[in-house]
C-alpha cells in the first residue's frame, strides 16, 4: 500500500487524468441515481392514472391538467399533459404528439448514464498508457544503471506500471457497476413512459366513445318520471 501511495505522490500527471475521470463518473452517478429514482418515478402511477381516469370521464379536463402539472418533473405525467391538450384532435395527432413527447421524455432518462462506459473505457486504457510508459521508463533506467542497481530499478518501474494499472481498473470497474445499474433503472423508466402514452390514449378513446354513446342513445325525460306519476298523469 506504501508503494501505491507513493506511485500518487510521484506520478502526478498519470494520476491526474484518472482521478478527473473519477470525479467525472461520481458526479455523473449520484445526479442519474437521483433523477431515476427519486424525480422521474410517479410513487403511485396506478393511482395517478385513475384519478385522471375519474377526471376525464366526468368532464373535468381543466382538473386533469392540473393534476399533470403538480408532477411537472415526472414523464409519465408530462405525456399524459400532452395527450390531453390535445384531447378534442384527431386521434392521429394525438398519437403523433404523445411520439413526440415519448421522444423527449426517453432523451431525458437516457442522457448523460452513457458517458460511465466513455469513462470506464477511457481510465482502463489510461491505466495501461501508465503502464506502458512505466515499463519504457524502467528499462531506460536499467540501460544507464550499474548491475547492482539494475533489478532495484527494474522493481521500481514494474511497481509504478503495475500501479498504473490497478488505479486505471479501480475506477473503471465501479463505472460500469454504476453503468449496469442504472441503465436497467431506465429501461424500466422508459418501459412506463411507453405504458404511460398507452393508458393516456386509452382514457382518451374510453371518454370519446363514452360522448358518443350517449349521443347516441340520449335519455328520454319520461324514463326518469317514477311509474307511479306517470299512470295518474
Amino acid at each position: 500500500m506504501g508503494s501505491f501511495f507513493d506511485f500518487l505522490r510521484t506520478s502526478f500527471w498519470h494520476v491526474f487524468p484518472l482521478l478527473v475521470c473519477a470525479v467525472f463518473a461520481i458526479v455523473i452517478v449520484v445526479e442519474r441515481v437521483r433523477a431515476l429514482f427519486q424525480v422521474y418515478p410517479i410513487k403511485d402511477t396506478p393511482a395517478f392514472f385513475e384519478k385522471i381516469s375519474d377526471l376525464i370521464m366526468a368532464g373535468k379536463m381543466g382538473e386533469a391538467i392540473n393534476l399533470c402539472d403538480k408532477h411537472a418533473l415526472k414523464p409519465a405525467a408530462v405525456i399524459t399533459k400532452q395527450a390531453l391538450l390535445r384531447a378534442n384532435q384527431p386521434e392521429s395527432l394525438i398519437e403523433h404528439g404523445l411520439q413526440l413527447a415519448v421522444g423527449d421524455a426517453t432523451k431525458a432518462i437516457q442522457k448523460r448514464t452513457a458517458f460511465l462506459a466513455t469513462i470506464a473505457n477511457v481510465a482502463t486504457l489510461l491505466g495501461l498508457f501508465g503502464t506502458i510508459a512505466g515499463l519504457i521508463h524502467s528499462f531506460e533506467a536499467v540501460g544507464h544503471a550499474d548491475a547492482q542497481q539494475k533489478s532495484a530499478l527494474l522493481a521500481a518501474g514494474i511497481s509504478q506500471a503495475m500501479n498504473a494499472t490497478m488505479l486505471g481498473l479501480g475506477v473503471a470497474i465501479p463505472c460500469m457497476i454504476a453503468f449496469s445499474f442504472l441503465m436497467n433503472r431506465t429501461n424500466g423508466l422508459i418501459s412506463d413512459v411507453d405504458q404511460s402514452a398507452v393508458k393516456a390514449l386509452d382514457i382518451l378513446k374510453q371518454r370519446y366513445y363514452a360522448a358518443e354513446s350517449e349521443a347516441m342513445n340520449p335519455r328520454n325525460p319520461r324514463d326518469e318520471v317514477p311509474e307511479d306519476t306517470r299512470r295518474s298523469a
